[in-house]
Parts: C-alpha cells; sequence; structure tokens
C-alpha cells in the first residue's frame, strides 16, 4: 500500500491518485508560446507550466538558470511579444489582429524572479510587451499570488490566448482541469492544510531582515566610492566620487559622478577604471541631492555593502531612506571574508567581469548578485515549506 502512494505521474508530477492527466485537453492553438521557466520552479509540485505544455501543440518550454538563459540563442521568433506588464505596455484586447504577435514568450516563476530574468535575458529585452486586463481574481488558491488580479501561468496563457485566437476550442477545457486540480487539492486537508498554515507564516532564512522581503519593490541596491585618504593617513572628511544604484525591481539606474575640488590623480583614476573625460558631465552636490530625491520613492530600501557607503550620502547632505547592510546581514553566518569579492567567492557565486564596466559599476553588479542570492534562499525556503 505504502508504494502505491508514493508512485507519480511523470507527466504532471502528481501522486497517482491525485493525476489529472486526463483531464488536460489537447488544444490545437496557433499562436507559438514560449515558456521560459526560472529554474527555481522546475520542481514544484503545483507549478502549472507543465499543464501548458501538455495542453498546448505548439509549445516550448524552457527551464534554465537566469545565465544560461542570457547566453543561450532561445528560439524566440521575429514577431514574438512578451507577455510582462512594462509601463505602457497595451492590453493584447486592444490589438487589432494585424498587430498581434505569432509568439508569446511567456515567463513562469514568481514576479522576483520574472523580474530578473526579463533583466538577464538580452533578446527579451527589446521585445514588445503586452499586458492582460483580467476581469476576475486569479483561481491559484493553492499558491500565493502578489495581490487579486495576479493570475498563474496556466491563467495567463489561457487569458492571452483567448484575447488572440478567442475561436480555438479547449481553453475553457484547460480551465476547467485547471479549477478541478485546485479543488482536488483543496479538499485533501492532510496533505494540504499544514503546508497552507506554514506558508501564511512567510517563513525566511535566519538573519534574514524582514524589511528585505516586505516591498521587494522598494529595494534599492547603491554603491559609492569616495575620495582617497592616502596611506597611512586618517582623512575625516571622505565626499563622494561617484554614487551608482539600481531599483531591483525595474532595473532603473541611476549613476552619477560628482564634481571635485581638485582633479583626481592619475592612479586613483585608474583604479576605479575612470578617466579625467568622465568628470566633464560630472554633477555638483546640489544637483545630486536633486536627481537623487527625484529617483527615490517613498518607502524605499537602500542596500549596501559597507554602512561607510551609506555614509557618503550624509556628508553631502542626500536624503538617506532606510538601510540595509550586507557586511552586517552576512557576518551573522559567516565569518572569514573581508571583502565584497570574498564574499561572493564565500557563497559560491561567480564575480561580475566585464572591461567595459568602472570600478563602481562593476561593484554594484556584485552587490545585486549578493541580493538576489539572499532573495533566492528566501524564495527556495518558501517552495521548501510548500
Amino acid at each position: 500500500m505504502g508504494n502505491k502512494v508514493r508512485q507519480r505521474c511523470y507527466k504532471c508530477f502528481r501522486p497517482i491518485s491525485h493525476c489529472y492527466c486526463e483531464a488536460i485537453p489537447r488544444i490545437d492553438n496557433r499562436t507559438d508560446v514560449l515558456i521560459l521557466q526560472h529554474v527555481g520552479e522546475r520542481s514544484h509540485p503545483f507549478n502549472t507550466a507543465r499543464i501548458v505544455q501538455q495542453a498546448l501543440c505548439r509549445c516550448h518550454l524552457i527551464a534554465e538558470h537566469n545565465q544560461r538563459l542570457g547566453t543561450h540563442h532561445l528560439p524566440i521568433h521575429p514577431n514574438a511579444g512578451l507577455l510582462y506588464p512594462r509601463a505602457n505596455a497595451p492590453s493584447l484586447t486592444e490589438l487589432s489582429a494585424a498587430k498581434r504577435p505569432g509568439q508569446l514568450v511567456i515567463i513562469d516563476g514568481t514576479w522576483h524572479q520574472a523580474k530578473t530574468i526579463v533583466r538577464d535575458v538580452p533578446q527579451l529585452q527589446h521585445l514588445p510587451c503586452y499586458r492582460l486586463a483580467p476581469s476576475s481574481p486569479g483561481q491559484y488558491r493553492i499558491r500565493r499570488e502578489p495581490d487579486a488580479q495576479s493570475l498563474s501561468t496556466l491563467e495567463a496563457t489561457v487569458a492571452a490566448l483567448k484575447s488572440l485566437e478567442p475561436d480555438t476550442a479547449g481553453l475553457d477545457q484547460l480551465t476547467s482541469a485547471f479549477n478541478m486540480m485546485v479543488e482536488n487539492q483543496l479538499q485533501h486537508p492532510a496533505n494540504h492544510g499544514v503546508w497552507r498554515q506554514k506558508k501564511t507564516r512567510q517563513s525566511r532564512p535566519r538573519n534574514l531582515p524582514r524589511s528585505l522581503f516586505q516591498n521587494p519593490e522598494g529595494l534599492v541596491v547603491a554603491y559609492g566610492e569616495a575620495t582617497p585618504g592616502g596611506r597611512g593617513k586618517h582623512t575625516v572628511t571622505r565626499s563622494p566620487i561617484n554614487w551608482v544604484a539600481q531599483r531591483l525591481s525595474t532595473s532603473e539606474r541611476f549613476a552619477h559622478n560628482l564634481r571635485q575640488r581638485k582633479p583626481l590623480s592619475d592612479a586613483d583614476l585608474q583604479h576605479m577604471r575612470l578617466s579625467a573625460a568622465d568628470f566633464d558631465s560630472a554633477v555638483t552636490q546640489d544637483e545630486f541631492r536633486h536627481e537623487w530625491n527625484q529617483f527615490l520613492c517613498r518607502n524605499d530600501v537602500l542596500i549596501v555593502y559597507h554602512q561607510k557607503t551609506f555614509q557618503l550620502l550624509r556628508q553631502i547632505e542626500a536624503s538617506q531612506p532606510r538601510c540595509l547592510v550586507l557586511k552586517s546581514i552576512f557576518g551573522k553566518r559567516r565569518s572569514g571574508f573581508y571583502s565584497l569579492e570574498g564574499l561572493l567567492a564565500a557563497e559560491g557565486l561567480t564575480l561580475p567581469t566585464s572591461e567595459d564596466q568602472n570600478r563602481a559599476h562593476q561593484r554594484l553588479e556584485m552587490a545585486i548578485a549578493l541580493v538576489e542570492h539572499l532573495m533566492m534562499q528566501y524564495e527556495n525556503t518558501r517552495n521548501h515549506d510548500a
């Protein structure tokens, strides 16, 4: 009897007793669908991209790490469109027949995972984006969505195809099969009720601050370099030379060099991979404060590697939002690192390398990689609790 319980269907990955494959229709869709699945979703027991792949005749699913998705040549057609709610993206229902995409690229993952895929895959960054305007809340009640209007990958795909090819048969049947799977799962409290309770607690790895996950839209990672103090000298006031930052949710960048009282030495410029020409468009401290205030949003959380980086804002009286220090976060659980590079190596992360970037931008990429590493640990913990 115990062996029967452990037997699984290798199409839907559900126990044989809960297999729903027979209810999944075969749909002869005309619009090609390419699903890019975040690798963290590949083995999730309640992932709906597998159902979509089973149902659609024209569907290709690729599950891979972001870095590999970004370097491989993906099978994206010239007339493809990305289903992604970028600013000013038109609704699929607004498109005329002549403007409808011939291929629909859909990202499967949490909202945070989807944003990192769009950011890390160059082939996606120039695609036209389209959005959905759901008239009713999503029905994926066995997994938490960011808000009531968020849809599962299956629901989003069905809604998109209904907009592009409303005469295609089987789409409503696919929705019915999905709803049946949800209802069957919810009717087994012995298997699922405990999971629901754990999910709502939003557990997180130890020593990770709650503010890192409460408002992902407001996370801003920053790095700044200061005027050199000279070997063996203690400089009381070190003003910023440059400041770079990125909003994680949108990949919006802030970057400015600041005007210096006296020119930097050739050695300092070489160390920062800058040239004297980079300061031709440098801003004053007043201009910096104005631009920085324009970039920040209310309730933003700033993330820096070292407390001294944050102090640079204080030196020029610029806005100082609530701050998280990566060195302190990682220092509570890991010892033996003495630099940003050392911390990445200790966490098993690849150092970003680019000869085209100056030192500040490269170190910003390192800090972003560490923050995303923390976010991934958080997502994995939630999936494990599931």
